[in-house]
């Protein structure tokens, strides 16, 4: 049992459970909102919920080991990342490719057990994901397709609920993109140096850290814009309202304290932007709940 509880620590370590909440939210506000637009009501049914949960756990499970696996030889030589259990043997290179073959195939047999264009958008869904690990490589623009990674995930509730993807959803989508991008932008500061000296591409190594705090800004600015432009194509009422202006006084609040300490970046990447995700989940609940 010890070694089993181990086990589970290092995948858990591995894979960074607790930030599914970055996305968990914003797939289930797409799914309450497409199920009040077709059924007049917030609930979506056991199946949905039961295997929308599959497909977003096994996801997010493909992503992250994907990740870990690709960028096993970037992890070893950064102080940051050397203690990865990717690099440092607790879990075997055959391992991960067993538990990403493993989560990628939960992903498309539960996609298929959803609906067909669930399915037949899958496996194109599981290609951007393993694209944001090689994307750093050769681009800076690795920060807008992990925006992207995570933009999917409201596509994916919509599609779940509805068969089909209406226009609040891509405006919805985008808002997390540039969320995601700008707070990656944040975050890929404290390797700025480390990406620099070997040669990986990122904003900040790039541009600098003044450019980068003023491009997560406009970023940031963009979320917020669409998310209000979401607001207004499902004509949400108060409350709603009240989630977009929530999401706006987090983002300001994050840079406010990223700037005045940088060394605070997990408590405004972790903390601040996971209550993000919440909040606005609950807002957009109770205002369709009462719609």
């Amino acid at each position: 049992m010890e070694r089993f509880m181990r086990v589970l620590k290092d995948i858990n370590e591995l894979i960074m459970f607790k930030h599914s909440v970055f996305a968990l939210p914003f797939i289930f506000v797409a799914m309450i909102v497409a199920s009040h637009v077709q059924n007049g009501s917030v609930w979506f049914g056991w199946k949905l919920l039961f295997f929308g949960l599959i497909a977003a756990v096994s996801a997010r499970n493909f992503a992250m080991g994907f990740n870990r696996y690709a960028d096993r030889d970037i992890d070893k030589g950064n102080p940051r990342t050397a203690s990865r259990p990717s690099v440092d043997g607790r879990i075997g290179v055959r391992n991960m490719q067993l538990f990403i073959a493993f989560n990628g195939g939960i992903f498309v047999l539960s996609a298929w057990l959803i609906n067909p264009l669930a399915f037949y958008l899958s496996v194109p869904i599981l290609c951007v994901l393993g694209g944001y690990s090689l994307f750093k490589r050769f681009s800076p623009l690795a920060h807008l397709v992990l925006g992207l990674s995570l933009g999917l995930a409201p596509i994916a509730g919509v599609v779940a609920v509805s068969e089909y993807i209406p226009l609040w959803a891509g405006l919805l989508s985008l808002g997390v993109v540039f969320w995601v991008a700008g707070f990656d932008l944040l975050y890929a500061l404290q390797d700025m140096e480390y990406d620099k000296a070997n040669k990986l591409h990122s904003i900040p190594s790039h541009f600098g850290k003044e450019a980068t705090f003023f491009i997560s800004k406009l970023f940031h600015t963009l979320a917020v814009l669409f998310w209000a432009l979401f607001g207004w194509a499902v004509g949400l009422g108060v409350l709603g309202w009240l989630g977009v202006i929530a999401c706006a006084a987090i983002l300001a609040q994050e840079h406010r304290i990223v700037a005045r300490d940088f060394s605070k970046i997990d408590r405004a990447f972790f903390t601040l932007n996971g209550y993000l995700g919440i909040l606005f989940f609950c807002f957009v609940f109770l205002d369709r709940l009462g719609a």
